[in-house]
């Protein structure tokens, strides 16, 4: 059986929007990718992308692309979560991350396969190996940009403060994020997607 042919029509709809919009994105964005990549370089050492490792669909591992917001080798040298005040990140990255366009880059991870514009945030294998036989549900999808979890936690660094925030992380919001994630694998559709979409671009562009 062909792909195409196994695939939902609700499926073959949403992957050919993510195909014409994450490659007209690329596209559109080139020049602003460019001078923020220039910008990273010159702001810190080290490469312009982060590609920290995610759990994918079907609990399939890959390496996401996020314009790198924080020192190098960050993660060796602190928590997985990012404080409020992170001393990790630097000068373009808060800026990157206030206005999230540390996550433009997830474009090419849309346009491969791996993830798509609307479905739950893509998680660190740590958290997903935690998941309990419910929460597994969530690991049916391809993992998205954005999606109910963004939009409540899209300042998430405000929300974890300063002090432990693998902690407040781990036992107050995760358990929150998965819980929209479940919503959204059993409520999803395509009119949901653009709803969540509309939504994603007004906080972006309207908050400070």
């Amino acid at each position: 059986m062909n792909y195409w042919a196994a695939m939902s029509s609700m499926e073959i709809a949403k992957r050919t929007l993510d195909l014409i919009v994450s490659l007209s994105g690329l596209l559109l964005l080139c020049p602003l990718l460019v001078v923020v990549g220039i910008l990273i370089k010159l702001d810190s050492e080290g490469p312009v992308f982060y590609r920290g490792v995610r759990t994918g669909r079907h609990g399939r591992p890959f390496r996401i692309f996020k314009f790198r917001t924080m020192i190098a080798d960050a993660e060796e040298k602190g928590g997985m979560s990012t404080a409020k005040d992170d001393p990790r990140v630097t000068r373009i990255g808060r800026f990157l991350r206030r206005r999230k366009l540390d996550e433009l880059p997830q474009l090419l991870d849309v346009l491969r396969g791996e993830m798509s514009l609307v479905g739950p945030r893509p998680e660190f294998p740590q958290y997903t190996s935690l998941y309990s036989e419910e929460e597994q549900l969530i690991l049916t999808v391809r993992p998205g940009i954005t999606d109910y979890a963004s939009l409540q936690f899209i300042h998430l660094g405000d929300v974890l403060g300063n002090e432990s925030p693998d902690c407040v992380y781990e036992n107050r919001v995760r358990p929150i994020k998965n819980a929209l994630r479940l919503k959204y694998v059993k409520e999803q559709n395509f009119w949901v997607d653009l709803k969540i979409v509309a939504r994603t671009l007004a906080r972006v562009i309207t908050e400070p």
